[in-house]
């Protein structure tokens, strides 16, 4: 029980960093340099954020879930709740599907660096030698 609990407050800690773009090992280095260049390791504990090459190929189906999530969403809320015209049910979906995304970037890598981080911990390989 308190293993799966210990787990649990590991994911959850991991997701917070991963939310304020913040490296999902310490929490404290920040993952990106610039609005869309990564930093190519964690400048307080060392952790290299690419694994792997392609490693963040993962982060796009994050993105792409969440942006399709919201997209239908917001659809249903213009057709049924807003009662919304024909013209803004396609236009205000379709301008946040081409936006959103540009946005989100960020966040769905550092999201999904947390949730590979839980499956596949980090090993002494991940970090960049002291």
């Amino acid at each position: 029980m308190s293993e799966s609990l210990s787990q649990t407050n590991r994911v959850m800690r991991a997701v917070g960093y991963a939310l304020r773009l913040r490296c999902t090992i310490c929490g404290k280095g920040t993952v990106f340099r610039s609005w869309v260049r990564m930093a190519p390791h964690c400048d307080r504990c060392g952790y290299v954020y690419e694994r792997e090459p392609g490693y963040f190929l993962g982060s796009i189906y994050v993105n792409y879930g969440v942006t399709g999530g919201v997209t239908v969403a917001l659809v249903l809320v213009l057709m049924f709740w807003a009662e919304a015209s024909t013209e803004v049910v396609v236009a205000v979906p379709l301008a946040f599907a081409a936006l959103f995304p540009m946005w989100f970037n960020r966040y769905a890598r550092c999201l999904w660096m947390a949730f590979d981080l839980t499956f596949d911990p980090p090993r002494e390989d991940d970090f960049v030698p002291r």
